[in-house]
């Protein structure tokens, strides 16, 4: 990891690319109720210009894909709904989907190819993008976005997300744009950053990433930050009975995912989280945190265990939960 680079998120702005990050297109009048019969969040209440969080699972409730769906306008007037989900993640979203598609008026599109993608991310990102655009953004909440043109012809989708915990814009367009934005990005102050500094920021942030941190064998509930992406007001959908269950029997899942400080090395994933003689959980991803001058690590412990301050062991090394995202 770069210091230069961490350095930039972390007090002034980063530029990292995430063009690979997988993009369907779902169009059509029953796109809303399509995606909210399949998913945990409240799809069809998504005003224009709105976002959200959300996950799909399966009748187990056991998470399949993590996304974040974007209601937009097309440039032909039609609406549509983003979805974003885990790089290489795009062909089996699609199937899964096209399989529960029977009568309902959707079409589906695989765009992950159509669009580049990067994130702007630290204290002066908003500052930045108003620079390289030379007008002012509105104040938007986490998962709104807009539509603004970078010169004379590069009209981009901006989209607030914070994976990185420090604040942070998604800026999609064409290809063919894509060259000439990062320019002007970098221009008015943005430093390129590389998926190490990514990596090493939302571990910091406490972020979970499919694939790492949680897979289809990790029952959602458990997962990070999930309390945001589960509506328990909307009709019924794939999973719901166990996210309710869960909710309404226990009050909360059996594991819960945490942050751990560790005083020695980042532990490889799958290490062992013990309190004394007992193993609790299990960490999934880690790194050494420059603010901190210690290693941090992603994991689940057992929910009784889950408190600020618990003290562990991870490789005989001491070690207790934090909170997340960490201050800059």
């Amino acid at each position: 990891m770069s210091p230069a680079e961490y350095a930039a998120a972390t007090t002034s702005a980063a530029l990292f690319d995430t063009s690979s990050a997988a993009k369907l297109l779902l169009t059509g009048p029953d796109a809303p109720m399509f995606l909210a019969n399949l998913s945990t969040n409240d799809i069809k209440g998504l005003p224009l210009g709105g976002g959200c969080e959300t996950y799909f699972c399966d009748h187990r409730a056991k998470a399949l894909f993590q996304t974040w769906v974007y209601h937009m306008r097309l440039h032909d007037g039609r609406n549509a709904l983003w979805v974003e989900t885990t790089p290489g993640r795009n062909e089996p979203l699609f199937k899964h989907l096209d399989r529960y598609l029977i009568s309902e008026q959707v079409e589906i599109e695989d765009v992950t190819a159509r669009f580049a993608q990067m994130h702007v991310a630290g204290p002066a990102a908003k500052a930045v993008l108003e620079a390289a655009l030379g007008a002012a953004l509105p104040d938007l909440p986490e998962f709104l976005h807009l539509e603004r043109t970078f010169g004379s012809a590069a009209t981009c989708s901006i989209r607030r997300r914070d994976p990185l915990g420090v604040p942070g814009f998604d800026v999609v367009c064409l290809p063919e744009r894509a060259d000439g934005v990062r320019r002007m990005l970098t221009a008015a102050g943005a430093t390129p950053a590389g998926p190490d500094t990514y990596e090493t920021l939302r571990i910091e942030a406490g972020t979970p990433v499919y694939g790492i941190d949680f897979d289809d064998t990790r029952f959602v509930m458990e997962v990070g930050k999930v309390e945001r992406a589960v509506s328990y007001s909307k009709g019924c959908y794939l999973g719901q009975e166990p996210i309710v269950m869960a909710r309404d029997r226990a009050g909360h899942a059996p594991r819960v995912f945490v942050a751990l400080k560790l005083a020695g090395d980042p532990p490889a994933a799958g290490a062992k989280v013990m309190l004394g003689a007992e193993e609790v959980g299990a960490v999934t991803s880690s790194t050494k945190s420059p603010r901190l001058g210690a290693s941090v690590a992603l994991g689940y412990v057992r929910w009784k265990h889950r408190e600020v301050g618990t003290q562990f062991s991870v490789n005989d090394q001491p070690t207790e939960v934090i909170a997340v995202p960490l201050p800059n």
